[in-house]
């Protein structure tokens, strides 16, 4: 019994003893933590917001594009049924039927995509159906044509032999009385007369039927050419990578991918794109109350979510002129593009970036953290000091964290970071920093 209550009496000892040194070391912390140091060193002025990478080089994959051969040859002049399917087409959405997946490396010539060419389909049998009436259509029309021409030319042969009779009529008829002879003078101007009817009648209805084949050959050559064209258009309803690259797929004015089921706007043809890796712009939107700051050249310290170890350097190479309003935004925001310097084969499209935009640099500038400026009904700012005085201080410029101190603080005094409890006792120091007052 008496060894069991030594163990207990004991372990209540050292139990204790951790109580009070966990006390002290708790208590050591919160005082640190309750002050910060003013710092003297570079101050910069920056603006900082989240971004996103994409290529600044890029090639785009595209899907067919619509009546791009319409004009050729003359396919478009007159009121013919190409010039009308062609104007309805045009404003016909495709619809994605099936894309590789983001993020697949293709090479020049690789399969992309597969659009669904349903609609278009029924469109060439139409034409093709049209097409097989016009080629029926013109080959008995060439057959009416010879039929015609060649009963035309048996009537001139036949009306060369009457025209032969009359002129042996005529001359066995010179011994013959007047009347006789005036008859048949009369009969060989009459076939004569026939014969030259009859060969100006073939070449009218000769090129009459020439014309009308030629105007058949020309609706069937416009068919053939409509035809020829749908069957290339919808080929290319099968995407393949124009060059090597990383396939991204293409965002729509509403910031949605293009994906299976997406559908494409004949006028926005862009399915994915190829970007080029190597050089990469940080795209980021700066609100209009800051945006008069930013300037091309401004240096950015750019660091990526995915790597956060990794920092990057680059400059701002354009600053839009126009505002847009962003969704969960009330203020306009206007697109700021930041290059990257170098290059790096982990840096992606569409990679979260935070981008702090060095607006100015101060050599040898004190500052301090904002929360430990406090400031009274007369908006003098103060701080109060470790040595329990209340130090008035005249600021400079500030950042997002810290302001510049010009005068009131020297470098590594020690400042309360939130009010101490018993602030009323600190002493006022520094006047002669309040405006209008004499040193």
């Amino acid at each position: 019994m008496k060894k069991n209550a030594i163990i207990t009496v004991t372990v209540i000892c050292v139990a204790i003893a951790a109580l009070i040194i966990f006390s002290k070391l708790t208590s050591r912390k919160t005082v640190q933590n309750n002050f910060a140091e003013a710092r003297k060193g570079i101050f910069e002025i920056t603006v900082a917001n989240a971004g996103e990478l994409v290529a600044e080089r890029s090639i785009d994959i595209k899907g067919p594009e619509l009546g791009q051969r319409s004009d050729r040859g003359g396919g478009r002049q007159g009121g013919d049924s190409r010039g009308g399917r062609g104007n309805d087409m045009r404003f016909m959405d495709f619809k994605i039927q099936d894309i590789v997946p983001e993020g697949t490396v293709v090479k020049e010539g690789d399969y992309i995509a597969q659009l669904d060419k349903t609609n278009y389909d029924n469109t060439l049998k139409d034409e093709l159906e049209s097409l097989k009436t016009q080629q029926a259509s013109l080959e008995m029309k060439i057959l009416d044509t010879a039929v015609v021409l060649t009963n035309l030319r048996d009537e001139i042969k036949n009306q060369r032999y009457q025209v032969e009779e009359a002129v042996i009529n005529l001359e066995q008829s010179k011994y013959e009385p007047p009347a006789t002879i005036r008859q048949a003078e009369t009969n060989l101007n009459r076939q004569q007369r026939a014969l030259e009817q009859n060969i100006k009648n073939y070449e009218l209805i000769r090129a009459k039927t020439f014309a009308e084949i030629n105007h058949e050959k020309m609706h069937l050559d416009r068919q053939e050419r409509l035809v020829s064209d749908l069957q290339e258009f919808l080929a290319k309803f099968t995407v393949i990578a124009p060059s090597p690259g990383m396939v991204i797929y293409k965002k729509d004015r509403n910031g949605n991918k293009r994906k299976i089921g997406s559908s494409v706007n004949p006028f926005d043809r862009i399915i994915a794109t190829l970007p080029d890796l190597s050089t990469m712009i940080s795209k980021v939107y700066v609100n209009e109350i800051e945006v008069s700051k930013v300037m091309p050249g401004q240096k950015v310290i750019v660091t990526i979510d995915a790597f956060p170890q990794k920092s990057y350097t680059g400059n701002v190479i354009s600053v839009g002129n126009i505002g847009e309003q962003l969704p969960n935004s009330d203020a306009k925001m206007f697109e700021v593009q930041i290059r990257i310097d170098g290059s790096d084969q982990d840096l992606r499209p569409a990679m979260t970036t935070w981008n702090k935009i060095i607006l100015k640099t101060i050599a040898d500038a004190v500052y301090i953290p904002l929360e430990c400026v406090q400031a009274g009904a007369d908006s003098i700012p103060f701080v109060y000091k470790k040595n329990k005085t209340k130090q008035i201080v005249e600021l400079g410029e500030q950042d997002e964290k810290n302001v510049i101190v010009k005068r009131g603080l020297e470098p590594g005094a020690n400042i309360f970071i939130i009010p101490p409890e018993d602030h009323e006792n600190f002493r006022l120091v520094g006047e002669n920093l309040i405006p209008g007052k004499k040193e």
